[in-house]
């Protein structure tokens, strides 16, 4: 057996409401809350970065886990947002865990799955035998142009996941990968903002990724949408994962508890892995879960867990997600999140 053996999530407590972007612009806030099907994004602190984000998740994570942080032999970040172009976002989040030196570290892109790309690898690190444990991590500060639709969208969070071989919380039963060379949103060096292909990041980009995995991952698995008690997809916004489900089959009850993006915005990399963790935060003994993952350019990674009896026993050793998600939140008017983001630039 070889899975999760401790799960941690971090989001900023700053928000900005649609209605605030909306006002600016002169946009229509109804029109884009019922498009987007989102009400507010979480926005980081100046001083808030990948980087620190990640730590805050993987030491909830070692909370859960109950290990020696210099027992972890990999950790990998993945995000579209590491605060340095070359030096890189592991070194300093291991060094702050305590897991250095005898460590192997990367940092990963692939655009919004970068996050579950750090899961496979870890994960296939421990099932090989080469690592006791391994930290997979997903985080961004993402970023949208001023008035541009991501800007309603782009958001802040990270999730972390140890992987390991004993007191395993959730087994990986499971994975699947699905790619093609489809670029239907990118960002060339010094560009502050990325650009996007408009309708064409749904299809066919999300929706042929999204399904393909998931129909690749069940049909490996041998299981139907019925023999699994939730679903976690991609969140770029709120209407596109529920539309990815009902097409597989799944029940708005299967994906509920980690449909996150109306509160949250889309957290990039970290959005389906912080989807993950809510499930985690509710689930019970015996229940599968199956999550997919999209990044654009494009593809998706999926993976279908079995939560065990030691959820019960390491569940509340850290905070559980809704603790970041709906706790003392604070509301930043347009001017305050311009000056947090950079967005005002000579």
């Amino acid at each position: 057996m070889a899975g999760i053996v401790g799960y941690g999530a971090y989001i900023p407590r700053q928000r900005i409401t649609v209605e605030e972007i909306a006002k600016v612009w002169g946009a229509d806030a109804p029109s884009y809350k019922r498009g987007l099907q989102l009400r507010e994004k979480s926005v980081p602190a100046p001083d808030q970065d990948v980087i620190s984000m990640s730590v805050e998740a993987a030491r909830n994570a070692l909370r859960r886990a109950r290990i020696d942080p210099a027992e972890i032999g990999c950790i990998y970040i993945g995000s579209e947002s590491h605060p340095y172009a070359v030096k890189p976002s592991g070194t300093t989040v291991a060094e702050a865990l305590g897991a250095t030196p005898e460590i192997h570290c990367a940092d990963y892109e692939f655009a919004c799955k970068a996050g579950s790309e750090g899961m496979f690898v870890s994960f296939g690190l421990v099932r090989a035998g080469l690592v006791k444990y391994g930290l997979g991590i997903g985080a961004d500060t993402s970023q949208g142009a001023p008035g541009d639709a991501l800007e309603y969208s782009a958001a802040a969070g990270a999730a972390a996941f140890l992987f390991g071989a004993e007191k395993v919380v959730a087994e990986v039963e499971e994975t699947y990968s699905f790619m093609t060379d489809t670029p239907d949103f990118w960002r060339r060096e010094h560009e502050h903002y990325p650009k996007h292909g408009g309708r064409f990041t749904g299809e066919p980009a999300y929706f042929k990724h999204t399904l393909g995995c998931a129909r690749g991952l069940m049909e490996r698995a041998g299981v139907e949408p019925g023999d699994l008690t939730y679903a976690v997809f991609h969140q770029p916004n709120g209407k596109f994962p529920v539309r990815a489900g009902r097409k597989l089959g799944f029940t708005k009850e299967q994906m509920e508890p980690g449909l996150l993006s109306p509160r949250l915005g889309n957290t990039y990399s970290g959005a389906s892995p912080i989807g993950l963790t809510a499930v985690l935060d509710v689930a019970k003994p015996g229940d599968r879960i199956l999550m997919v993952s999209y990044g654009s350019g494009a593809g998706s990674d999926g993976f279908i867990y079995r939560v065990t009896d030691l959820i019960e026993e390491v569940r509340d050793l850290a905070p559980r997600t809704t603790h970041y998600l709906d706790g003392n939140k604070v509301y930043l008017d347009y001017g305050t999140y311009a000056k947090y983001r950079k967005k005002i630039r000579k």
